[in-house]
C-alpha cells in the first residue's frame, strides 16, 4: 500500500517520492506510522537540487525517512475542514475519523494548493462535455451549493474542493471567456486565471460569519498599507469573496505551480492543529529561508498586525513559505481577517514563548532571541518606531472601509500593542 507524489517542475508533473503508511497502524490515519523517500529517477535526475525539494530542507537524495506519524509535508495535501467534509459526502462515507484519512489522501489530493498531488488522486482528464463553465453571477447565487449546482449541471467538480479551512471554499479556474471551472477541469492552455473562492464559515444565515468574510478584502488592503507582502487585492461580492491565487502564474499560455508549504510543515510538527509557539516557526523558518533576516521582520511584522487587528486564528496552517526557483520566502499573506469576532470565540493560537494571555509580548526579550540574525538593537528600534503605525491604524482602517463598528472595538487595543511596542525602544545613556 503506497501512493506516489507528483511535483511540478520544468513545466511538466514528475514523481517526486512514494509514501507508504504503516499498514498495522492505518487506522489511526495521519497519527500512524509510514515511510517516505524520494523516487530513484527523480533523485538521479535532481540529487541534491534545492529547487527540486518537495519542502525546503528535505534534501533531494535516496534516504529512506522512517516516522512514528505522518509526515507534516503530506498533511499539507490532505484536504480538511469543509473541504474534507465535501471528500467524505462524495465518497458516501457513513462516519469520519482517522481511519479515513487513508481513503482521502488517495482519493481528495488531488489539486491541492502548490506544486505537489498525489498521482493517485488525480482524475482522468474529463471529457469535452464535462467541461461546463459557470459565469461569476452562478457562484455568487449558490455560494456553498456551488459545487452541487455545477455537478447536477455535468461538471467535473472533484478539484475545487482538494483545500483546507474550516470555511467553505473552492479552487476554481477561470478561462479566456470569463468562465469558472473547478481545478483540474480545464487544460492548462485555457486557464487565464487561478481563484480560491471563499464563503462564510458556519450557518448562512450568520451574520458574524458574514462580517468576518466580507472585511478580509479591506484588511488585507491595510497590510498591504503595513508593508507586509501581500498578493492581488481581493473581491467582495454579496457573500463571495474572490482570492486571486498567488501560488499560480499564467504566461504566455502556460501555467507556473510554485511549491508552497505550511509553517506546520516547515516546522515539521506533526499532527493537526498544535498550538505552536512563533519562536519554533522563525527557528525553522530562518533554516531554509532565502534572507532568514528579512523573514524574521516580515514575521514580526504581520503578528503585530495580527495582534493589533486581532486576527485571532494565526495556526500554522494559515501561514506558508512560498518557493519560486530557489528563493524561498514567507508567502504573501492569506486569511488575515477579524476572527475575535468569529462566534466560535477563537483564540489567539500561537504566542511567542514569553507571552502571557491578555498581555503584549515582551518585544525586547524576543529580539535577543534571534541576535544572532538581527541586530537586537536595530531591531528594537525598529520595532518602537513602528509603534507610530500602529497608532494610525484606525485611520488607515477607514480608510480602507474597514467596518467602524470593528474600528471602534480595536481603538482601545491598538493602542496598547503600540505601547507594547513603544516599550521595545533600547535604553539611551549620557
Amino acid at each position: 500500500m503506497e501512493c506516489h507524489i507528483e511535483i511540478f517542475i520544468d513545466g511538466r508533473w514528475a514523481t517526486a517520492a512514494v509514501f507508504e503508511p504503516d499498514p498495522q497502524t492505518l487506522d489511526q490515519g495521519a497519527g500512524g506510522g509510514g515511510r517516505l523517500q524520494y523516487d530513484i529517477d527523480y533523485a538521479v535526475t535532481y540529487l541534491g537540487d534545492r529547487s527540486a525539494e518537495m519542502i525546503p530542507g528535505l534534501t533531494v537524495g535516496f534516504e529512506l525517512f522512517r516516522s512514528e506519524q505522518w509526515p507534516p509535508v503530506i498533511l499539507d495535501l490532505l484536504p480538511g475542514g469543509a473541504g474534507r467534509r465535501a471528500w467524505l459526502r462524495r465518497m458516501q462515507a457513513e462516519k469520519d475519523g482517522p481511519h479515513m484519512d487513508w481513503r482521502l489522501l488517495v482519493n481528495g489530493a488531488g489539486a491541492p494548493p502548490g506544486n505537489l498531488r498525489i498521482a493517485e488522486a488525480v482524475p482522468s482528464p474529463p471529457p469535452d462535455h464535462f467541461k461546463v463553465g459557470f459565469v461569476r453571477s452562478d457562484i455568487i447565487e449558490q455560494q456553498e451549493r456551488f459545487l452541487d449546482y455545477a455537478e447536477e449541471r455535468g461538471a467535473y467538480v472533484a478539484g475545487a474542493s482538494s483545500i483546507q479551512g474550516e470555511a467553505p471554499k473552492y479552487l476554481l479556474v477561470e478561462d479566456d471567456g470569463g468562465l469558472f471551472h473547478a481545478e483540474g477541469a480545464l487544460p492548462d492552455e485555457k486557464a487565464r486565471k487561478f481563484w480560491l473562492v471563499k464563503f462564510p464559515r458556519g450557518r448562512r444565515t450568520d451574520k458574524l460569519n458574514e462580517k468576518v468574510l466580507r472585511n478580509e478584502a479591506p484588511y488585507l488592503e491595510v497590510a498591504r498599507s503595513f508593508g507586509i507582502s501581500t498578493g492581488e487585492p481581493l473581491v467582495y461580492e454579496e457573500g463571495a469573496l474572490f482570492v486571486p491565487r498567488f501560488d499560480r502564474r499564467v504566461s504566455d499560455g502556460r501555467v507556473e505551480r510554485f511549491g508552497m508549504n505550511s509553517l506546520y510543515a516547515v516546522a515539521n510538527i506533526p499532527g493537526f492543529g498544535a498550538a505552536v509557539h512563533h519562536d519554533t516557526y522563525c527557528r525553522a523558518l530562518a533554516q531554509v529561508a532565502s534572507d532568514p533576516a528579512q523573514e524574521l521582520r516580515e514575521y514580526m511584522l504581520r503578528d503585530i498586525l495580527n495582534l493589533a487587528l486581532r486576527n485571532t486564528d494565526n495556526h500554522g496552517r494559515n501561514a506558508a513559505v512560498l518557493r519560486t526557483g530557489t528563493q524561498v520566502r514567507l508567502s504573501p499573506l492569506f486569511d488575515f481577517a477579524p476572527m475575535f469576532l468569529d462566534p466560535e470565540g477563537i483564540g489567539r493560537v500561537s504566542r511567542w514563548d514569553d507571552e502571557r494571555p491578555g498581555s503584549q509580548p515582551e518585544w525586547a526579550m524576543i529580539c535577543e532571541k534571534f541576535k544572532d540574525l538581527m541586530p537586537p538593537i536595530e531591531t528594537r528600534s525598529w520595532l518602537a518606531d513602528l509603534s507610530k503605525e500602529v497608532r494610525r491604524l484606525p485611520d488607515t482602517m477607514e480608510h480602507h472601509h474597514v467596518d467602524d463598528d470593528i474600528i471602534l472595538r480595536l481603538a482601545g487595543w491598538i493602542d496598547e500593542v503600540a505601547a507594547g511596542l513603544e516599550e521595545a525602544r533600547p535604553q539611551t545613556w549620557r
